[in-house]
């Protein structure tokens, strides 16, 4: 007795080409990756997503400015705590 079943999806082409590039750069067939989230789904009833993290050109260029002052010796104050930087920023 067959128990599989097709699911159709519809999905923007250009994202399906990217998963099935990322899967097989992983070493597995898009379906496999997209069983095993359904069976997660299934299993802890939740969704988990997460992504990447990639800095904004502003964070990156505020990140350089950061580290030319401080190697430079310009860093006028260092905290330990949120508390003592909080009470820096209202005085």
């Amino acid at each position: 007795m067959n128990t599989k079943t097709l699911l159709t999806i519809k999905t923007d082409r250009s994202l399906k080409e990217e998963a099935q590039k990322v899967a097989l750069e992983l070493g597995i067939p898009l379906d496999t990756f997209i069983n095993a989230t359904l069976k997660q789904f299934v299993r802890n009833k939740e969704i988990a997503l997460s992504a990447a993290f990639e800095p904004t050109v502003q964070l990156m260029k505020t990140l350089k400015l950061a580290r030319e002052d401080y190697k430079k010796g310009e860093v006028s104050e260092a905290f330990n705590t949120i508390s003592e930087l909080k009470k820096s920023l209202n005085s």
